[in-house]
């Protein structure tokens, strides 16, 4: 049974985890490998390379927006195939453990599964999408999770 009162400080937590996880990783493509390495790497594993670039901004953007708790379930639909290219194209073949060479697709498919979560749980508390909505209509008393 799901806990009403808690349920979206869980929600909450959530979010701002995935949030944080995605603005280290643009980050790491930004700072690190450099949006040009970056879009080398795809090219190298088959992808197009412009696909990085969109790929870095969707990573930011939607880090951003969910940290804010802005549109929650759109955001992780749209960064769901993120995390499912990235398990095919990169960690796919190098079996299950995240520790094997080159990494392995356990922590890509944990990271995938929290998403497809926050799809299905929502906003959660703290969320600007539900000061929206508490704003549009006042005499809600009970904020959308």
């Amino acid at each position: 049974m799901l806990d009403q009162k808690t349920a979206p400080y869980a929600a909450l937590l959530l979010r701002v985890t995935l949030a944080i996880a995605f603005l280290a990783h643009a980050g790491l493509k930004l700072f690190v490998f450099t949006p040009a390495g970056t879009a080398g790497f795809f090219d190298s594993v088959g992808l197009p390379s412009f696909l990085a670039y969109i790929v870095i901004s969707a990573e930011i953007i939607g880090a951003i927006a969910l940290l804010l708790g802005y549109k929650t379930r759109v955001v992780a639909v749209v960064l769901a195939p993120v995390l499912l290219g990235a398990t095919i194209f990169v960690h796919g073949a190098n079996g299950w453990l995240f520790t094997n060479q080159g990494g392995g697709w356990e922590f890509p498919v944990f990271w995938l599964a929290a998403l497809i979560s926050m799809g299905l749980l929502g906003d959660g508390a703290y969320s600007l999408s539900a000061k929206f909505q508490t704003r549009l209509n006042p005499e809600q008393t009970v904020s959308r999770i």
